[in-house]
């Protein structure tokens, strides 16, 4: 299963880029996380291999989040026309998702945040489910967005506004 999302974020890409890679916000935007904890490398850097807890309609999720790009490893200055990538790969239990972050500065103070999300399942139930749940995994991806815009521009912290 693959899909796309994207959202404009009304800062510049610098920013957007500094908020998304600054792991002690990922609570105050990322609805649901329980725990994000490195169990090799550096928050952020290709090769960091981290446990993460998320928590969902009464459910929990843990796997494994290792990221596979960051580009250019130095996001200070990056030129306006550059690209920056992040990319990671997820593991849990019977799922794998790969999500590739594009992040461009299409006008002044203006970031394009687009989210490539590609999912594989183990057992055959989620395999044939898949499909039908396209639309939940889109809804959710977009509402992290939505929720990373909100604290981006606004400051608004999930866990304010879902108790």
């Amino acid at each position: 299963m693959r899909y796309t999302v994207s959202i404009e974020i009304a800062l510049p890409r610098e920013r957007v880029v500094d908020l998304l890679a600054d792991p002690t916000h990922l609570p105050s935007w990322l609805r649901g996380l329980v725990a994000h904890e490195p169990l090799s490398g550096g928050h952020g850097q290709v090769g960091t291999e981290s446990r993460v807890v998320l928590r969902s309609g009464g459910q929990t999720m843990e796997c494994t989040e290792t990221v596979t790009r960051r580009e250019p490893t130095d996001l200070r200055g990056v030129p306006r026309d550059r690209v920056v990538h992040f990319e990671r790969e997820i593991v849990a239990e019977g799922m794998w998702n790969a999500a590739r972050e594009r992040l461009t500065e299409p006008g002044p103070g203006v970031t394009l945040w687009v989210s490539e999300n590609e999912f594989r399942f183990g057992g055959v139930g989620m395999r044939l489910m898949a499909p039908l749940l396209r639309g939940v995994f889109r809804r959710q991806s977009r509402q992290h967005m939505e929720d990373f815009k909100a604290f981006a521009e606004q400051g608004t912290d999930v866990r304010d506004v879902t108790g």
